[in-house]
């Protein structure tokens, strides 16, 4: 399936799910902007977060008990797949009827749009959109969340940061790290930066919320957002 029209777009559980609730007129608009893209023979794996689903259901749980790292994990990922199975529901008339839940798994599909949720312990969806993109042999991953750029340090920790267009791969996983922890709210995760630096993909930060942005970048015009490569 692979092509140089395929994009992985790893799409913030932020986005599907704010605190105020499930965002339909963001839906709306991203399939919108997506059956565009189609009609020009683009196609896409869309990973789906957990957003405040998930925020909510660790949340409810560690104030009844003391849960496991592991345990917190699983309800993220259950919470990705919900988001997933609402996006797999959206696209019903172009998505793969499937949606991808171990992305180690080949799957043989002509399909436009394919949809994939979490997968196990120890890291984000972001992870999971890196080993797509192995997997099938696509050089860039599109990360949208609701920040249009990196900064060079943590803006709710730090004031006056600046905001980076591009940056290389050693110099992001310093801001990052190297630790996930489940709920962790970065621009990419520390798992997943790790493999994509070592794999030399191309990961695009941008707010997925602007969608003449994002079809700018698909079209390959000029874009606001955070380019890192080696």
């Amino acid at each position: 399936m692979a092509t140089k029209d395929t994009y992985v777009v790893s799409l913030g559980g932020s986005l599907i799910a704010p605190p105020e609730g499930i965002d339909w007129k963001f839906l709306k608009a991203f399939r919108q902007l997506i059956l565009s893209q189609l009609e020009l023979g683009k196609k896409f794996f869309i990973i789906t977060g957990g957003g405040m689903t998930a925020r909510n259901y660790i949340g409810a749980a560690s104030r009844v008990i003391e849960v496991s790292a592991e345990d917190r994990d699983w309800l993220g990922i259950h919470a990705t797949r919900l988001n997933a199975h609402l996006m797999r529901t959206i696209f019903y008339d172009v998505a793969h009827p499937e949606i991808i839940t171990n992305p180690k798994v080949h799957l043989a599909s002509q399909a436009k749009v394919i949809i994939a949720s979490g997968w196990k312990p120890g890291w984000s969806t972001d992870y999971v959109a890196t080993i797509l993109a192995q997997e099938y042999k696509i050089g860039t991953v599109i990360n949208l969340s609701n920040i249009d750029y990196v900064h060079d340090r943590d803006p709710r920790k730090f004031k006056n940061t600046k905001p980076l267009a591009s940056i290389k791969w050693a110099d992001f996983r310093k801001i990052v790290g190297d630790k996930w922890d489940p709920g962790l709210n970065a621009p990419f995760d520390p798992v997943a930066s790790r493999l994509a630096s070592e794999l030399g993909l191309k990961v695009v930060i941008m707010n997925g919320k602007k969608m003449a942005n994002l079809s700018n970048y698909l079209k390959g015009k000029k874009f606001t957002g955070t380019t890192i490569e080696l």
